[in-house]
Formats: C-alpha cells, structure tokens, sequence
C-alpha cells in the first residue's frame, strides 16, 4: 500500500467527519476505522485528473465526475498526500495502465458486469446497485454512481461463500462480514446466487498459468479489444483475450478458434503450452492477424456484443486485417515452406505459412517423417509440435478471395474458389465495373485502369485446392494496395479478359509486351546500368522464366533470364522501417553482368512480384534446363559442386568413398531447390557427401546428361576402332546435344581432368573415373562396359573433342599449379587448409599498386580491404568509402 492514514473526510455539509484512508494502485478508499476490512467509498485512481491544495490543510482530489476534499492533521501530511496521489496517477497515466472495473463502468455501463441489478442490503435503508464482476462484488449507492465509477466497496469472492436463507434473501459470508441480501422474486435470487457462486469459482480457480502467460506485457491486456488481465485464450490461434471476446470466440466455432480458461481449464495448460503463450504472446499473434486494422474498425473494452462479433469474424474467419505471406496462393510452396520453417524455432513464420494456406497434414516427401509434425519432433522443435498440434483440425485460410475491400466487395469472403459471387462486369472507357447481374444499372463497385499497377494470371492449381467451375483466375493490384481476384470457367476467358484490360492499362509505348504469353505484367521503377541517380517508371512482363522490360521511352530492353539470376535482395527503403510503413521496396536481381534495382509500387504488389521473381528464377524441373543456370549455361548445382571439389576434395579416395545417404539426400534436396542460397563451407559439409551428391544428380536427371535421344550414338561410338574417326563422332554428338547440356559435359569433363591429374594422390586416374561415372552419366546398371569407355574417351581426348584452345589449357594448367601448390603449403604447415594469395590493386591496375595476400577461407571484403589501407598506411576519413572489386577473366568489374 503506498500510503494510507487518517484524514478528514467531508459530507456534501463540508463539516468533516474522521475516517481511515488506503491508498493503493488502483483506488482510494475511506474507511470508518483502520481495523475495517470494506470500504465506506472508494474512488478508482484512474479517474483523479487532478490533486490539488485548497488550504491549510486540506487538499481536493479531482475525478471526471466529483470532487472530494480531505484534510490531513498537518501540512506535512497534507502536501505527502498530494505528491503520492500525483504520482501513482502519472504512473497510472504514462503506462497505459488496465483500467478498473469502476472506471471503465462510466463508459459501458452494465456491459461488462456478470450481473448487475439493485438489491436489498441488511443495513442499507435503500437498495443498493451490486455488480457481479470477474472475482468481486462490487457495491454501489445507485446506478447513478455505477455510471460514475465512484463506488462503496467491493468484496472479495476468493474469502466468500454464499448460502439461500428464505424465498428471496441469501448471505455472502466472509471472514469479516455477512452480507444478507434479498431480491426482488425467488427467480431473480436465484439468479443472483448462481452468478456469485461462480465468481467463487473463478476466484479459486489456479491462477498461476494466468500469472506465467501474463508476464509478458502483451498478454496482459486481450489480443481483440485490450481489456486488462484477460483470463482466456485461444489455444490455437495463440491469443489471450478477455471473457467478453471469449464469448464471440465461441461463436465462431472450434474450426477456427478452441477457446480455453487460463484459470478452470487446468488439464489443458501443459508446459510447452504456456511456453508457446509466453514465446508467442499476443503481439506476435497480431503482427499477422491485425497488421491492417483500420481504426475506425478496432474494437475497445467497452464495445457492445454485436460490434465485437462484426470484428472478430472479419480478423479471424475472413483474415481481413492479416498480414500476407509472400508465398499466399501457392499451394505447393507453401506447403514446402512450412516443412521448412517447423524445423526452426521461427514460430512467426509457420503462423503466417498455416493461415495463408499452408497445409498442416501436407506431404513432407519423407517416408521417415510425412507430416511437418513429426518434421518438427525430429528436429527438437517441442514449441512448434505444440502449435502445430493445436492446429491440426483448423480450418482453411488463406484461399481464393477479395482482399481489403470495401463492404461492397466484388467477391466473397468464403473459402473457396467454388464460392466466388458471380457478378457482372463490364469495362468500358478506362473502367472495370462490376454489378449485381446484367440488370442493373448501378455498379456495386469500379476499378479505374490508370489506378492499376500489376495484373497477374494464376490458373486454378496455384489456388488452395481449388474445385468446382473456376478453372482460371487472375487478380488485379491497384495503387491503393488492394488486390481483386477474379475466376471465369476456364483460363481462356481468364486470359481473354486479362488481355482487354492490359490493353487500356498499358503505355502505348509498351504495347509489344501485349503480344507475350505474360504470366504477371504491370508497372514498376527500376534503376540500372548508369542510371543509378534516378528511378524512372518501366513495364515489364513476365514470360516463364524470362522478365522483359520496356522503359518509359519506349525502348525495349534484353531480357533478363532469370535462371541466371545471381542474387535477390529485398531492401525496406528507409533504415530501420518496416516495409509496412509506405516506404518504396526494391528488390535487387542480378543477372549475369547486369544490376537491376527494382521498386514495387504498393506493399501488395512488391510482394508479388519478389515472389514471382523468386519462383521463375528457380529450378523448375528434373532435367538440365529447368536448373538454375551459372553464365556459362552449366547448372548452378553442378558449378558448387565441382568447386567445393576441387578446392577441397582432390584428395584420396574422392568418388570411391560413399557419403551419408542422409546428409546427400538433405543436400541435393536443398541445392535443387535454391543453389544459390547455398554456401557449401569446410568444416560443415563433407567432401564425400557432396561428391556424392554430383553423382546422384546426374543418376535422377530427367532425360540424362546425353538425352535419350543421343545417349545410344554415344555408345555406339566406342566401336569406332579408328581413335581420329572415334573423337570426329564425339564431336559431332557434342554439336547436338542442346546447350545446357553441352555446356555442362564440358565443365564436367574439365572437372575430372583435373582430378586425374592428381592421380598420385587421390589414385583416381581416367579408368577409375569412367568405372564411377560411366553408369551415373548413362544412367545404367554398370554392366555396359561401353558407358565407362566414354567417360574416359572424353577424359582422354578432353581438348580436342572440347576444343580447348592454349588460353584454355593455359589457365587450366595454372589452376592446377595452385591447387598443387596450396596442398603442398597445407600439408607442410605452412598455410591452412583453403587459404590461397590474391594479387590486389589498389585503385589502378600497374606494377606500383600490386599486393600480394594471403587470403583465408574466412576472410570478408571487408577485412581486405583494411588490409590493403593497412600495408599503405593509408587512413580513412570519416566520409571515405572504400569498395573491393572481384575482376573476372575479361577485366570486366
């Protein structure tokens, strides 16, 4: 208790009367004596405004309602009284602190009681206004007060037991008072007594789960509508909200939401449950279910029971105010994407993945552990079997629907694509509008096109298992970051449609883009080349895996093929913001000797696109050219193999030792599905595992390293007795495999070139390398002794088949020496394993400027460059920017 003491209290005659005062952290309160257990009035904190001095001795205390004055023994007192009322109410004010039954009753009225009514009091020449609330009784000399907030006293329930006495009255016994009260009807007593007799219960009920989820301040007030010390929750949806809320909860079923007492539910509350509620919390829960809520919409302690509904069935069952996985719509990735993320402890993310539409019984394609749930338990991840769990009978979210749409939306909130709303829609002079049916003359919406920034096409299977009659959608992103999805029967019509509405929503200047079999086209800024100062707007369409651009000049320009693309990067536009907040969103791809810095006009329409981006320029496929592409046309895969091979593989036994399945499944697995995310490192993968993993790939590649159609020419070949005619035929079949596959026999056989070399050590000459990959390249049994002979025909003969010009071999060779050479230093101690010299020039490229370093496998750009600045004893000022440059053959930076 911060203070208490005697004081003078006056009645509305102002003379004075003597009285025991409390003051605590949530009211003031008077008492007849200090040996009193309740109140003769009590005034909640929260609704002092003010505390004043009026005079010797006596200072006013200032409510929304009432002023009371007091009067202590001394100034001292006095002037004590007034700065710990002062700073209990600021304390009050600056943390935003749970408002108290007594205050907020002046906005709800009887709202937010359990029951409340007038009743006779033994004692009490009137009847008095009681409230049954949570764990007390409140007392009130009438509504009036109620109104007020300005109360007598409240009891405790947790001390209290209540028992009938005759037709109408019953007590409520406490340690230190009976209260006999007495009812207007037998039934409205028994009403009465039921209504304690369960605040009884809830009083008594554990509290400790509520004190351990509670300790996260976000859980302290509901998830819904913010009323403080909320004692219930949704268990799946991993939100604490209060009783009210609770009650709208039920409401929309247990599909949805499977509401629990943090107090009663005892059996429920197991440890890894609370962990989720306090590793979760409530903040975490609305950063994705109420990440768009507009104020106007939010709900508040003392909004009424048909407001609460209308809300929580637009946050919950329609996610209307949800944040928007960029994975939302594909099905398969993001299935893929929650296998991912339960092996993680990132709980946000399996949040986002599972109600966008994530399936959480989806197929792993792992016999050993078939669903994310035993994905998860494998892991270790306890927090994440519990969520997932919890929601294993959850209902679907995420599918085929309008999204920030006004109440006259164009299509549906249910969920699924069966269920869209047919409408009627025309588009005439720049607009889309959409009516009731053909009938009717008043649109129930439009869409200008000048506002549209992105249409894409998506057919029915990147939907949630989409069935019934809508075989083709496509949605529509307009500047003011909402997104319209359309479905027609059949993905003609979709595309027809599309068709006519990019035509009024394209420049003129980029009308060649209309002529492409686009799958997402529309406006974006972009920077690149020379023209890094200013972003100007373009036009691009995307075709498979192909992004054309048309800038705003009209001119077209090469396409990127995104296969090749190097990097995505996703940058908010101002540091420290989030993208949420309205800033611009480039997304960075870099091509093959090109930069693109591109910046999507909404939050809505940028995640689209990255994700579109993302998708085409990944593997799409089994077979060689639906991988992700290095410049050279050699898949991404294959070229981090190799390199990983021959930097720390050329050793004994390389080939010949198997790796761990395990480990060569988990790793082809991820390599195929995103090669340039990964960084094969030393110490963390194993040589044999990743030789291993080259090999398997070449044995399950769709249609093989030769093709079907010419991998019996090849063998047929190794018959020609006559070696010049032999290494003629090679050559010619070389001419006619396709250029991804050209492209990477040649990098293959120039990698296993290299191996031979170091036969002496790793005892893997040209036989012993055609017995391994003449079966995996030809995909046979390893009976044909033919498959291994042209292995090492192209080992043999690898320049004049490959025809490796002097600059080639050159280069080759030096590489060689190097290798040999860093083995030499690694194995006499002199230099650890990886670590090679680099020649670096400072700022020009001649003789004066070179450094030779020895860089190690753990060195940044960073690091190096201080290096340099070190050895010239150059010092850096504090608006010097210093960049290092890796050059490539061509001297091209």
């Amino acid at each position: 208790i911060p203070s208490n003491g005697s004081l003078r209290s006056p009645p509305r005659s102002y003379i004075y009367q003597k009285r025991w005062v409390k003051l605590d952290a949530d009211y003031l309160r008077y008492f007849d004596s200090e040996k009193d257990t309740y109140s003769k009035r009590l005034i909640p904190v929260s609704s002092i405004s003010r505390v004043a001095s009026v005079g010797d001795q006596k200072f006013e205390v200032v409510t929304n309602n009432r002023n009371f004055v007091f009067r202590a023994e001394n100034d001292a007192d006095r002037n004590e009284w007034i700065w710990t009322l002062q700073q209990i109410a600021e304390e009050r004010k600056s943390k935003a602190p749970e408002r108290t039954l007594m205050s907020l009753a002046t906005d709800s009225a009887t709202e937010l009681a359990d029951k409340s009514g007038f009743l006779e009091l033994r004692g009490f020449k009137h009847k008095l206004f009681v409230v049954v609330a949570g764990d007390k009784v409140f007392l009130y000399k009438n509504a009036e007060d109620y109104q007020l907030g300005i109360g007598i006293t409240y009891i405790e329930m947790n001390v209290g037991n209540v028992k009938e006495v005759d037709r109408r009255g019953f007590d409520l016994t406490t340690p230190y008072r009976i209260f006999s009260f007495s009812a207007d009807s037998e039934q409205e007593k028994e009403e009465w007594v039921e209504a304690m007799q369960q605040s009884i219960a809830e009083a008594l009920s554990n509290s400790e789960v509520a004190e351990r989820i509670w300790a996260v301040e976000s859980n302290s007030f509901c998830a819904d509508c913010d009323s403080p010390k909320p004692d219930w929750a949704s268990i799946n949806l991993c939100v604490v909200i209060c009783k009210r809320c609770a009650g709208e909860h039920r409401g929309l079923g247990p599909g949805i939401t499977k509401v629990r007492s943090l107090k009663m539910d005892r059996k429920v509350w197991t440890e890894e449950l609370i962990q989720l509620f306090q590793q979760f919390g409530n903040m975490m829960a609305n950063q994705f279910w109420a990440a768009n809520v507009p104020p106007s919409e939010a709900i508040s302690p003392t909004s009424g029971s048909q407001e609460r509904r209308r809300f929580l069935i637009a946050k919950y069952r329609e996610g209307k105010y949800r944040h928007y996985h960029p994975l939302f719509g594909n099905q398969e990735e993001l299935d893929r994407a929650l296998c991912a993320a339960v092996t993680t402890s990132d709980l946000a993310e399996t949040q986002a993945l599972l109600f966008c539409g994530a399936s959480v019984n989806c197929d792993t394609g792992d016999p050993q552990c078939p669903t994310p749930l035993a994905l998860a338990e494998r892991s270790g991840q306890r927090l994440q079997m519990e969520f997932l769990l919890h929601n294993k009978t959850s209902g679907l979210f995420g599918v085929c629907r309008g999204v920030g749409q006004s109440s006259r939306r164009l299509l549906s909130a249910l969920l699924c694509c069966a269920e869209f709303s047919r409408r009627w829609c025309t588009l005439q002079d720049g607009v889309l509008s959409y009516y009731e049916n053909d009938r009717n003359t008043v649109p129930n919406g439009e869409i200008r096109v000048v506002e549209i920034v992105c249409l894409p096409l998506h057919s029915c299977r990147a939907w949630h298992s989409c069935s019934g009659p809508h075989e083709g959608t496509f949605e529509v992103y307009t500047e003011a970051d909402r997104l319209y999805l359309f479905g027609l029967e059949n993905p003609d019509s979709a595309r027809e449609w599309l068709k006519s509405i990019a035509k009024s929503f394209v420049h003129p200047r980029a009308e060649e883009l209309l002529a492409l079999d686009f799958e997402r086209l529309g406006r974006l800024h972009y920077k690149g080349g020379l023209t890094l100062e200013r972003a100007q707007e373009g036009w691009f369409a995307l075709v498979g895996s192909t992004l054309h651009v048309c800038s705003e000049d009209g001119r077209q320009q090469e396409p990127l093929q995104l296969r090749k693309l190097q990097e995505l990067c996703e940058y908010p536009c101002l540091a420290g913001r989030m993208p949420s907040l309205g800033g611009r969103h480039p997304a960075e791809p870099r091509p093959a000797g090109r930069t693109l810095y591109i910046q999507g006009e909404r939050k809505l329409d940028f995640l689209g696109w990255v994700h579109a981006i993302q998708k085409a320029a990944g593997s799409s496929g089994d077979t060689l050219s639906e991988q992700q592409l290095t410049e050279s046309d050699v898949p991404l895969l294959v070229d981090r193999c190799i390199d990983y091979i021959t930097q720390c593989g050329m050793g004994q036994g390389i080939y010949r030792k198997s790796g761990q399945n395990s480990k060569t499944t988990s790793l082809l697995e991820v390599l195929q599905r995103d090669a340039r995310r990964v960084r094969l490192k030393e110490g963390e993968h194993q040589v044999d595992d990743v030789a291993n993993t080259l090999k398997r790939f070449f044995r399950d590649l769709g249609d093989g390293l030769f093709t079907r159609r010419w991998a019996p020419d090849w063998l047929w070949a190794t018959a020609l007795e006559d070696e010049e005619a032999k290494v003629g035929e090679y050559r010619q079949l070389l001419a006619a495999l396709p250029p991804v596959n050209r492209a990477t026999l040649k990098a293959l056989i120039n990698h296993l070139f290299r191996v031979q070399c170091f036969s002496g050590e790793n005892q893997m000459n040209t036989h012993n390398l055609a017995i391994v990959f003449g079966p995996t390249l030809f995909q046979t049994d390893g009976k044909d002794y033919k498959a291994g002979r042209v292995v090492e025909d192209l080992i043999s003969h690898y320049v004049e088949i490959f025809n490796v010009n002097d600059q080639e071999m050159k280069k080759q060779q030096d590489e060689i020496t190097a290798i040999m050479k860093m083995r030499e230093a690694s194995s006499s101690g002199t230099q650890q394993a990886g670590d090679f010299i680099c020649t670096v020039y400072l700022e020009e490229k001649k003789t004066e400027t070179e450094q030779h370093v020895k860089v190690s496998s753990t060195m940044t750009a960073e690091e190096l460059t201080f290096e340099i600045l070190d050895r010239r004893k150059i010092v850096m000022r504090e608006k010097d920017y210093w960049s290092c440059f890796e050059v490539n053959e061509r001297e091209e930076a």
